[in-house]
């Protein structure tokens, strides 16, 4: 029930992400103090990309042990997105809104594991 949870909530975290960023993107810029890209196009195809995986997370929430694939690449994926956005914000005040996004994807990439793993 916790792995569910965790799936949909990071599902639900993406969605309104990829929302923000198609329709307000200078909702989520201002919020963490980060630039936007310079073609707002890449920010569209962020979106989808996004949502694409949080439609994977919601499948997976219904079936965990049916597309255990699915849990794993999340938790695996939320944890490299977590590193990946630290590295980022290393030694670059500028940047410093990655911060909390790395501290999401973290905390998303260690619940799926930790609950996928307390479910087998």
């Amino acid at each position: 029930r916790l792995l569910r949870w965790s799936l949909v909530l990071g599902a639900l975290y993406d969605l309104g992400f990829a929302a923000f960023m198609v329709l307000a993107p200078q909702v989520p810029t201002r919020a963490l103090s980060l630039p936007l890209p310079g073609e707002r196009f890449y920010l569209s195809l962020f979106a989808v990309l996004l949502s694409m995986l949080a439609v994977l997370y919601l499948v997976a929430a219904e079936d965990p042990r049916r597309y255990s694939a699915v849990v794993v690449v999340a938790a695996a994926g939320r944890c490299a997105g977590a590193a990946a956005l630290a590295l980022g914000a290393y030694g670059r005040p500028d940047l410093r809104g990655l911060w909390p996004l790395a501290a999401a994807d973290l905390t998303f990439g260690l619940a799926h594991a930790i609950f996928w793993r307390g479910q087998r």
